[in-house]
């Protein structure tokens, strides 16, 4: 039986420990690891691989080896619960052995999982367990995580209290964060939240979100965008001792204030812009560079854009020039024309 993502949702959470077996199918393995971890997680608890209630194996195991499969799930083992024969990378070529083990499952086996990669609605494998009444096939797509998925993650997690601006903030960052790096995220915001009542933040967020590596230029560009002449001086002389790419820098500035741009520009105001941005800007940045393009305007920035754009392009022209020199230029420029 095809298994509809809305319902998938709690499968993998409270699975219905009658059916015989459930295929996991998709295009990111990633996914399909994290939903085969939840499905077994629940199915044996965290203890069950080590009361050997899960035999895993692969499909070139089996290919070795058709009978393993049979054995495995006919076997009784010496702890009582529910047992898992896990088999991944399954591919179409084992079709027939699956229908011999689906057909001749009985009450008390253990349950059969199934993942493989992405399968065409051709595939014999998909067919088999869509067409099975008592097994289930379920498709994992590369879609973002819903609400409803979001919401089981939190609770996976052990975070209770979140307002409707802090689940917004977690949205946009699960739709630009790997399925993986995401769940280490919230792992980690846990931990940063141990022991602390209060609701979660935008803070709390930024706080453990993954960091840009060139957080130096990012403290530059604020300064530039927040007109901080007398302090820029120093930091440039220290961009330029570690030896950054004035082309580097030069994309940086023209993200940031191509960012600025849209969130002055957005007729739902900059928070909304800089909460669609990708990624998403959140917590402390989000509100000073809100306050940065308000501060800015579009009309202004519109040179300012134009004028990076010059300098970036003088850069990559074949002329010999002095790039550091010329983007510091240009960086210092700008943060006088801030409040004028």
């Amino acid at each position: 039986m095809k298994l509809n993502p809305r319902d998938a949702g709690s499968f993998f959470t409270r699975p219905d420990t009658s059916r015989s077996g459930i295929l996991i199918h998709g295009q990111d393995a990633m996914r399909v690891a994290l939903k085969r971890q939840d499905l077994i997680r629940a199915l044996i608890g965290p203890n069950g691989a080590e009361e050997m209630r899960l035999e895993r194996m692969s499909g070139s195991d089996l290919r070795r080896d058709p009978a393993r499969l049979d054995d495995a799930i006919k076997a009784q083992g010496f702890f009582p619960g529910q047992r898992v024969v896990l088999v991944e990378d399954a591919t179409d070529g084992l079709a027939k052995l699956m229908e011999q083990a689906l057909s001749s499952w009985q009450k008390g086996d253990a349950m059969l999982v199934v993942t493989a990669g992405q399968l065409n609605a051709r595939s014999a494998l998909r067919k088999l367990f869509e067409g099975d009444r008592q097994a289930l096939a379920a498709a994992i797509y590369t879609d973002p995580a819903s609400r409803e998925e979001l919401e089981a993650e939190l609770v996976r997690a052990g975070i209770r209290e979140v307002p409707p601006a802090a689940m917004n903030d977690l949205m946009a960052l699960g739709r630009v964060l790997d399925p993986g790096d995401f769940r280490q995220t919230l792992e980690k915001l846990a931990l940063f939240k141990l022991g602390d009542e209060s609701p979660l933040t935008g803070e709390d967020i930024a706080a453990v979100a993954p960091q840009d590596a060139d957080a130096d230029i990012d403290d530059v560009i604020h300064m530039v965008a927040e007109g901080s002449v007398a302090t820029l001086g120093d930091a440039l002389a220290r961009l330029g001792g570690q030896g950054t790419n004035p082309t580097t820098l030069c994309i940086a500035l023209m993200r940031h204030f191509r960012l600025l741009y849209a969130a002055a520009s957005d007729p739902q105001g900059p928070e909304s812009a800089l909460s669609r941005a990708r990624p998403p800007v959140f917590g402390p940045r989000r509100d000073r560079m809100v306050r940065q393009a308000r501060g800015w305007g579009v009309m202004r920035l519109e040179p300012v854009l134009a004028l990076i754009t010059d300098t970036d392009l003088s850069l990559r022209s074949a002329r010999p020039l002095p790039g550091m020199a010329v983007v510091e230029r240009l960086l210092i420029r700008i943060a006088m024309q801030h409040g004028r």
